[in-house]
C-alpha cells in the first residue's frame, strides 16, 4: 500500500514539475513588453490518413512546405524575424496516448505520443483538448494525453482533472500586457458520461462562459481575452444564427477575438463592436480531401505594446494531409 501510495505521489510531482517546465518555456521571456503572436490553427488530426502518412513518409511530409514553416517558427515568408513573444496554438483532434480503450461511437481517433515532440519542433507551444475527439480513448486516454503533451514540453489548454479546472482560463503572457485564453468544447460527447469531478474536456454552460470573460475583464480592464470554441455543424460554410448569437454575446461580454473550429470548413468572419470573430477557420493537418475541406487559414492575432490588438487570417490549403500557405 505504503509503495503505491509512493509511486502515486512521483506521478503527481513529477506531473507538476513538467507543468512548470512547459509553462516556463511557453512563456518565455518578454521583459522589454514587446509585441505579441498568436497563432491559432484548426483540426490536427494524427490517425487515419495521416497517420499512413506519417508511417510511409514520415512526420517531415507533414511540413514540407517552407513557408509554412517559417510562419510556425516565428519567420515572416519575407524572412523577417517577429520580434517578442511567440505562440502556437493547434486543436489536437484526437488523444496522443498508447491506451486504446476505444468510445463507442462512429469515429474514433488516436495519435502516437511521439508524435507531439515534432508539432514542437515544428513551432507549437499549446496544444487545446477542448474538443470532441479528446476522450476517444476514455478518460485514462485524456489524463495520459495531458501528461504526454507535457512530456513533449507542450502546454495542454481546455482539460484537466475536473470540469472546473479544464474551463479555467490559461494565461499565455503578462507583457505587454495580459493575455488569456478560454478554450470550450460547445458539442455533445458522445458515449460520455458528464460526471465533472473527474478528468473532463472544458464544456461548461454558456452562461459559465460568458460569466468567465465578465470576471477576466473586471479584474483588468486592459487585458486581452481570447476565446477558442469547438462548435458548428460539419461541412457548412456559414455559422448556425445561435453561433452569431453566442459569438456577440461574449465580445459584449469582453472578448477581444473569438476563434471557432470543428466544421472542418473555412466558414465567414465577422467584425462586430470593432472585434473580430473567426467563426470556423477550418483543418490544418487532415485526411478529408473534397475541396469543401482542404480550404482553411491560420489566425494570426497581434498585439502591440499599446495594447493594440490586429488579427488576420492567412489562407492555406491541405494537400494529402498537409497544410500549405496559400495565395488568395
Amino acid at each position: 500500500m505504503a509503495n503505491c501510495k509512493t509511486m502515486r505521489n512521483f506521478s503527481i510531482a513529477l506531473a507538476v514539475s513538467l507543468l512548470f517546465a512547459a509553462s516556463s518555456l511557453a512563456f518565455g521571456r518578454n521583459d522589454k513588453g514587446e509585441a505579441v503572436t498568436i497563432l491559432f490553427t484548426g483540426d490536427i488530426l494524427l490517425d487515419r490518413g495521416v497517420r499512413q502518412v506519417v508511417e510511409h513518409r514520415g512526420f517531415h511530409a507533414l511540413f514540407a512546405d517552407d513557408s509554412l514553416r517559417s510562419l510556425l517558427k516565428g519567420s515572416l515568408p519575407a524572412g523577417e524575424r517577429q520580434r517578442g513573444t511567440y505562440f502556437v496554438v493547434g486543436n489536437l483532434e484526437c488523444p496522443a496516448t498508447t491506451i486504446q480503450a476505444p468510445a463507442f461511437k462512429r469515429f474514433v481517433f488516436r495519435g502516437e505520443p511521439q508524435w507531439l515532440d515534432s508539432l514542437r519542433a515544428y513551432g507549437f507551444t499549446h496544444l487545446n483538448l477542448a474538443n470532441n475527439h479528446s476522450v476517444d480513448q476514455g478518460r485514462q486516454g485524456l489524463r495520459d494525453t495531458r501528461l504526454n503533451i507535457l512530456k513533449a514540453r507542450l502546454v495542454p489548454i481546455g482539460a484537466d482533472s475536473t470540469m472546473q479546472a479544464a474551463a479555467q482560463a490559461h494565461l499565455l503572457c503578462t507583457s505587454p500586457r495580459k493575455v488569456w485564453l478560454l478554450a470550450s468544447n460547445r458539442l455533445p460527447l458522445e458515449s460520455f458520461s458528464y460526471l465533472p469531478d473527474r478528468e473532463s474536456v472544458s464544456q461548461e454552460p454558456f452562461d459559465s462562459l460568458l460569466n468567465h470573460v465578465k470576471t477576466l475583464k473586471m479584474a483588468d480592464s486592459t487585458a486581452i481575452v481570447v476565446v477558442n470554441l469547438h462548435w458548428g455543424a460539419e461541412h457548412t460554410l456559414r455559422p448556425m444564427p445561435q453561433q452569431r448569437i453566442e459569438a456577440r454575446a461574449l465580445v459584449d461580454a469582453g472578448a477581444d477575438v473569438v476563434v471557432g473550429h470543428h466544421t472542418h470548413t473555412l466558414q465567414t468572419t465577422e467584425t462586430y463592436n470593432e472585434k473580430t470573430i473567426f467563426y470556423g477557420i477550418g483543418n490544418f493537418i487532415f485526411d478529408q480531401q473534397k475541396p469543401l475541406n482542404t480550404r482553411a487559414c491560420v489566425v494570426r492575432l497581434r498585439i502591440q505594446r499599446d495594447g493594440k490588438v490586429s488579427t488576420d487570417a492567412i489562407p492555406i490549403r491541405i494537400d494529402r494531409c498537409a497544410p500549405k500557405l496559400h495565395a488568395q
